[in-house]
């Protein structure tokens, strides 16, 4: 009996040291500074980007993205954007003007009578093949604008064609003469217009074209004249 007591007081004391050992344990541990515990929702970003934000702003539709739809040209359309990129001065000038203006055209300062004549003679010599109406207008001194009015004017009187052609690129116009007009300068001096003896002028009279000294002396005088000046 006395054995068991004295057990019962050892096993006693044992757990009396386990509890004072424990207790400085949890001494020593109280007596450490105390480590923030971060939680679960600390530990997350102050804020989480949802699918929905991290998408762009707009999203291009498909319609969107397509470019503008070309408007496709009709036949005549194209027709008609052919020839305003075809048109030459005297077509827009033929637009501007009236016929009447166009008809009743003149240069100031100009013997236009004289001008024209000109025109002939040069398209003249050049018979068929006509001359590009540029190096015409730069012959006779005359601006393009000037030269175009009268290549219309002319045209309109039927006196020459203009045949549209290319030349370098760009669209002009080479002149024909068509017909020579009719005129009187060859027979401006001629001494029959003002003859005091025209009355009594015949083929088989007295005083005849035949043997008209006044006929000879006109004729010799105008072949000795220069050829610019006949």
């Amino acid at each position: 009996m006395a054995k068991k007591k004295d057990e019962l007081a050892d096993e006693a004391k044992k757990i009396k040291a386990e509890l004072d050992a424990l207790k400085k344990k949890k001494e020593v541990l109280d007596s450490k500074p105390k480590k923030k515990k971060t939680t679960k929702k600390e530990a997350k970003p102050a804020k989480k980007t949802t699918k929905k934000e991290a998408k762009p702003a707009k999203k291009t539709t498909k319609k969107e993205a397509k470019p503008a739809k070309e408007k496709k040209l009709t036949k005549k359309e194209i027709e008609e954007a052919k020839k305003e990129a075809e048109k030459t001065l005297e077509e827009e000038l033929e637009e501007q003007l009236s016929d009447e203006e166009i008809e009743n055209f003149q240069i100031e300062k100009v013997d236009m009578e004289r001008l024209t004549n000109k025109v002939y003679d040069i398209l003249a010599e050049r018979e068929s093949e006509g001359m590009f109406q540029s190096e015409l207008w730069k012959k006779l001194k005359l601006t393009s604008r000037d030269g175009s009015r009268l290549a219309l004017k002319l045209e309109r009187m039927g006196t020459i064609t203009r045949e549209k052609i290319l030349e370098k690129n760009r669209w002009t116009y080479k002149l024909i003469l068509k017909k020579t007009p009719i005129s009187t300068q060859s027979i401006e001096n001629a001494p029959c217009l003002v003859c005091p003896v025209e009355q009594k002028c015949s083929l088989e009279g007295e005083i005849s074209p035949r043997n008209c000294q006044f006929i000879e002396d006109w004729v010799i005088a105008e072949m000795k004249k220069p050829a610019k000046a006949k």
